[in-house]
């Protein structure tokens, strides 16, 4: 099921399970509009932060990896952190010149050929600075700007959406996961 798109801090994906197997849902990207400082939601991977925030945590521990941080620049923050990916962590943001990307997904090819999922969506930014983008594999790409949403992320990936440029603007919505089982016949 894919997360929430939202101006507020976005709700975590729901979880996957098999069996006695659980692939926990990513973090939800922090929301502008929930005010500097405070730490964005923790999940398999992490949501990125809006403003002066910290990225979430990835928990349990070996699923995922964090989001990045948003560094206090004058007078506003440029962007917010890429929300973590299973191969990597989420960017912080780059001082005065860019949102964080997305962090790294992970490929595989278990269907025959080769297929990243689970990317991190990459964070909004203020006008004219650029936005975060989001990795390979489905992830959704920041918002920029007072009209700039953030981008979905792709059905089936496991991937992030992107966070959004404003308070007024939605951010991204998650991308569902996926169970692939492959057996012999």
């Amino acid at each position: 099921i894919n997360g929430s798109a939202s101006p507020n801090t976005g709700s975590n994906g729901s979880n996957s399970e098999f069996s006695t197997v659980t692939s926990t849902g990513g973090g939800g990207g922090q929301g502008w509009s929930e005010g500097s400082g405070g730490t964005a939601p923790s999940g398999g991977s992490g949501g990125g932060a809006s403003l002066t925030g910290t990225g979430g945590s990835a928990l349990p521990s070996g699923q995922g990896n964090a989001g990045g941080g948003s560094s206090a620049s004058s007078p506003f923050p440029v962007g917010g952190g890429g929300g973590g990916g299973s191969g990597g962590a989420g960017q912080s943001s780059h001082g005065l010149t860019k949102a964080g990307d997305g962090g790294s997904g992970t490929a595989s090819r278990i269907t025959g050929s080769s297929v990243t999922r689970a990317g991190g969506g990459g964070g909004g930014s203020h006008s004219p600075h650029a936005i975060g983008l989001g990795w390979a594999g489905g992830a959704g790409n920041g918002g920029l700007g007072n009209v700039g949403v953030g981008i979905d992320a792709d059905a089936n990936t496991g991937s992030g959406g992107g966070g959004s440029g404003s308070n007024t603007t939605l951010s991204g919505a998650g991308g569902s996961g996926i169970i692939i089982i492959r057996y012999t016949i």
